[in-house]
């Protein structure tokens, strides 16, 4: 089951290596970058879009269900049934980072109803989202999660990787929807990887990613009610929790970039919960999907042609990818384990792939 302490640290050591590159690359600029993210407004408050309607409760730090005794949310009045509008309390975001485009990064603490577990979450919205075209739309969701203990911070949501701009970029070319980019911490400490999953005394990670996360984006931002608008993006461990996460909870989930990741859980904290890992573990997941005819969910793995673990894709892909179970591999040409060489990818396809399985936001007409 790849559990034993070399496969552990040979995971570590790439995301080390990885993350020695972020800071030679950024070091010396990172006070001079924070001084003017300062000055652009970081730390102020954002709000994203119309606030949601009165009728939610107000704001509370990392609220992320519904209010005792609020209404229910209903479908927005341009008459989609899948649309949803946010559902409130409102959290608390406060700008981190603001790109070119004018489009902000703000993080809020969210306080997990179903796991316990309390954390911070980043949010992106496109430029779309706040035009007065789209202001009766739901935008799909894309969960972006990291690598590494991806704890205390996520860092899809630092601007010098791009992943934002790969997708403003794509919206103005055609190629890629206007996703709404999610981005919570991965793991409740730096201590162990925790696989997203809820391993028996330790903290619920599995709910916090399902559930919490999900919630959170519901109750802040207009979203859709089925999977059509649900999906994850994630490199090394983040795209192993992703890609678990879309096969053990197809009813939610519809599709994940999985980039540089591994196949099946190997915390070592799973030991002496056989059970409980294997109904963590992808292979099983997939063929559980299979035996029972779906429903579809698709998986794009991306792999860097300088780094290992192509073979284990190959594998999985040939083994389960049947049925309802989409698989395809994108090869990132002289890519390495790192975030650039991801986006990359992603800005060379998998970004246009992930686009035609989601379900895209629909502009006002007339």
């Amino acid at each position: 089951m790849h559990q034993s302490p070399p496969a552990r640290r040979s995971r570590r050591a790439r995301w080390i290596s990885a993350a020695v590159a972020f800071a030679l690359l950024f070091g010396g600029a990172g006070s001079a970058a924070w001084k003017l993210d300062w000055f652009s407004g970081s730390g102020g408050s954002v709000s994203f879009g119309k606030a949601p309607a009165p009728a939610s409760a107000p704001a509370a730090p990392g609220a992320g269900e519904p209010s005792p005794g609020a209404p229910s949310p209903s479908a927005s009045p341009g008459g989609d049934p899948d649309v949803l509008l946010p559902t409130g309390p409102r959290s608390d975001f406060r700008q981190t980072a603001e790109l070119d485009d004018g489009t902000v990064i703000a993080k809020a603490r969210l306080a997990g109803a179903k796991s316990g577990f309390e954390g911070d979450v980043w949010v992106w919205t496109p430029k779309e989202y706040g035009e007065a075209e789209y202001e009766k739309s739901a935008f799909p969701v894309l969960i972006a999660l990291p690598g590494g203990n991806g704890f205390p911070s996520n860092y899809w949501s630092d601007r010098s990787l791009g992943l934002q701009k790969a997708i403003g970029e794509g919206v103005r070319a055609g190629t890629s929807l206007p996703f709404i980019v999610v981005m919570p911490v991965l793991n409740p400490d730096s201590k162990y990887y925790y696989d997203g999953a809820d391993i028996p005394g330790q903290p619920k990670m599995g709910t916090w990613i399902a559930e919490d996360v999900p919630a959170f984006a519901k109750a802040n931002f207009r979203t859709y009610k089925s999977r059509d608008g649900w999906a994850f993006m994630g490199s090394s461990s983040g795209a192993f929790v992703g890609m678990k996460t879309v096969l053990q909870y197809p009813d939610r989930f519809k599709a994940v970039i999985a980039s540089g990741g591994e196949i099946v859980p190997d915390s070592p904290l799973w030991k002496g919960h056989q059970a409980e890992m294997d109904a963590n573990n992808p292979e099983r997941l997939a063929q559980k999907l299979i035996d029972t005819g779906g429903p579809e969910v698709f998986i794009n793995f991306q792999i860097g042609t300088k780094e290992s673990g192509r073979e284990r894709m190959v594998k999985f892909q040939q083994s389960y990818g049947k049925g309802p179970v989409k698989m395809t591999i994108r090869d990132i040409q002289n890519g390495e384990h790192n975030g650039w060489h991801y986006v990359r990818g992603m800005k060379e396809g998998s970004l246009e792939w992930i686009s035609k399985v989601l379900k895209a936001p629909q502009p006002a007409t007339g």
